[in-house]
């Protein structure tokens, strides 16, 4: 009965992206005023969720474990640059944009708790416990 319970994977995938979602803004943050930074965001979570290579490492780059090559590199979080308007010194960091990314990232790792929580009540609901 409880030997696959996916549910609890896409939650903690879910946690995990939105982590790296928000230490990606908290760099963009960072780098509001370095002249030519370009902001940067995570891939969405439906692009990097894999539900079928869950536990399998996967090769984006020629650097990261399992690629031909460097074997002793290690993996990258899948980022990608957010289009946007730059400023004259070349810097495209909006800190009003990166506010609302940061909420949005809060909001998934909520959801994410939500789901777990969620789950684990129907699971202690189901063994008769509260």
């Amino acid at each position: 009965m409880f030997e696959k319970l996916t549910i609890f994977a896409k939650a903690n995938h879910l946690a995990l992206h939105a982590a790296a979602r928000q230490s990606v803004i908290a760099q963009n943050v960072a780098n509001a005023d370095t002249p030519g930074y370009r902001a940067r965001d995570v891939a969405s979570f439906s692009e990097t969720y894999r539900p079928d290579q869950a536990d399998q490492m996967r090769a984006t780059r020629t650097g990261h474990f399992g690629a031909p090559g460097d074997a002793t590199a290690k993996p990258e979080i899948d980022t990608v640059y957010r289009p946007g308007a730059t400023s004259p010194n070349g810097n495209s960091v909006s800190l009003e944009t990166e506010m609302m990314m940061a909420a949005e990232a809060k909001r998934d790792h909520d959801m994410a708790l939500a789901v777990y929580k969620s789950t684990l009540g129907i699971m202690r609901s189901s063994l008769g416990r509260r």
